[in-house]
C-alpha cells in the first residue's frame, strides 16, 4: 500500500488513504478538502526529490475542529517567592486522508 510523509504545523506525519489524524489547527471549514505538503512518497518506489514530489498529491477532508487536553504550566523559583501558573489548550483539526497518489 502507498503511503506518504506529509508536513503540516511544523510536524511530519505518516499517512495512508482512509487514515484519520489530529493536526494543529488549519484554516479550513468542516467538510473542506485540503492539500497536504508531501515530504516523501512510498509505493513501489520511493520519491523524495522536489521534482518527483511535484507529481504527488495528498488530499484530506476536514472532519472537525477540536481542542486538546488542558496543560498546566507551573513556574517556581525557590527562596524568591516566585510562583506562576498558566494553562494551555491546543487548537486541533481532525483530518481524514482521502487521496495519496502519484500522477504520471
Amino acid at each position: 500500500m502507498a503511503y506518504a510523509i506529509v508536513k503540516t504545523g511544523g510536524k511530519q506525519y505518516r499517512v495512508e488513504e482512509g487514515q484519520k489524524l489530529l493536526v494543529e489547527r488549519l484554516r479550513a471549514d468542516e467538510g473542506d478538502t485540503v492539500d497536504l505538503e508531501p515530504v516523501l512518497f512510498r509505493s513501489t518506489d520511493t520519491v523524495f526529490d522536489a521534482k518527483g514530489l511535484g507529481k504527488v498529491s495528498v488530499q484530506a477532508r476536514v472532519v472537525g475542529h477540536e481542542r486538546g487536553p488542558k496543560i498546566r504550566v507551573f513556574k517556581f523559583k525557590p527562596k524568591r517567592g516566585y510562583k506562576r501558573t498558566a494553562g494551555h489548550r491546543q487548537e486541533l483539526t481532525r483530518l481524514e486522508v482521502t487521496r495519496v497518489a502519484k500522477s504520471g
